[in-house]
């Protein structure tokens, strides 16, 4: 090889050394904290009924010294949300539930309705990043939970009163229009209880087509679950899910510019990694809207060309 062509390959490799520096420095140190927010509207709600706003937040993965992210979820009040979807991956260190007070304590009085993801359990731990490209059906991690879940689930359901979906259903009134919710814990690491919600649904329409004064036609339908595995969005479709929320996938969190993200770490289509879509089975389908999250661990602390997000649904009347 001439001289000239091996100052050329020099040349290229310290530009392509350069341009990755680059690009990652501006992953880890500015992008994972350009905080957006999406809007999305779907059409679901009975003919007439009032537009409900739905703030869907996910995987925040907080440590308690993340004040940047900690101000703007607990600035998002003032959009005022009508309902909170929060789709687990809350903590992302054994002091998180510190940050997560601080986040969302602005919120009281507002209903909500939250699941679990395996981070809401576990606490961070470093690893390779290249494991993310293989074929991921979940699992449970070989250590035991250590994670102060239940402080975390207080915090939810006794002081800012939301309803915890991990495996469960409810029910609740919003601007005139009823909302049943049913949820799963984490899939990715097997907790989802797809035969216990079958018989929970069941009880829970019985119970409503026996009283004489429910309307069940002005009741929608709503999924939540963390990692939106197809096994766990089929099963939501089969049960009547007219809208599903789900986080877990941080948009591939690294991602290309014109192509999207590289994986996507569950099942789920590549082209369906973030946003809103639709997801059909046999025959059926639901509005699906995966959020891209506002966190990472703290161990992988990089987003490129995926900023994190927070979405605001706004749930408008089904045209006839």
């Amino acid at each position: 090889m001439s001289r000239r062509s091996v100052g050329l390959l020099s040349g290229l490799l310290g530009t392509a050394a350069a341009l990755g520096a680059g690009a990652f420095a501006w992953g880890s140190l500015i992008e994972r904290r350009l905080f957006t927010l999406r809007a999305e509207t779907v059409p679901v709600l009975p003919p007439g009924a009032e537009t409900i706003r739905v703030l869907h937040i996910s995987d925040l993965h907080m440590a308690p010294w993340q004040r940047d992210k900690q101000r703007w979820v607990a600035e998002l009040v003032a959009l005022k949300p009508d309902l909170i979807v929060l789709t687990g991956d809350n903590l992302g260190h054994e002091d998180g539930l510190i940050g997560i007070r601080r986040a969302f304590d602005t919120f009281r009085g507002i209903p909500g309705v939250q699941v679990h993801g395996s981070n809401d359990y576990y606490g961070p731990m470093r690893k390779n990043w290249l494991r993310y490209f293989e074929r991921h059906s979940g699992g449970i991690p070989p250590r035991s939970p250590n994670l102060d879940t239940e402080a975390m689930d207080r915090f939810f359901t006794e002081t800012l009163r939301w309803k915890d979906l991990n495996n469960a259903v409810t029910s609740l009134e919003v601007k005139g229009t009823t909302l049943d919710f049913f949820g799963v814990d984490d899939p990715h690491i097997h907790r989802d209880r797809l035969d216990v919600l079958t018989g929970l649904i069941d009880d829970l329409r019985d119970d409503q087509t026996s009283d004489d004064g429910s309307d069940v036609s002005r009741h929608v339908t709503l999924g939540v679950a963390h990692a939106p595995y197809q096994r766990v969005l089929n099963a939501f479709v089969t049960h009547g899910a007219q809208m599903i929320f789900a986080g877990h996938t941080h948009g591939g969190q690294v991602c290309v510019p014109g192509y999207g993200a590289l994986v996507t770490n569950c099942d789920i289509p590549r082209k369906k990694v973030k946003g809103l879509s639709v997801w059909t089975h046999a025959l059926r389908s639901s509005f699906l809207n995966v959020s891209a999250g506002l966190g990472t661990s703290i161990y992988a602390p990089v987003r490129f060309a995926c900023r994190p997000e927070a979405t605001l649904v706004k749930l408008v009347a089904a045209q006839v």
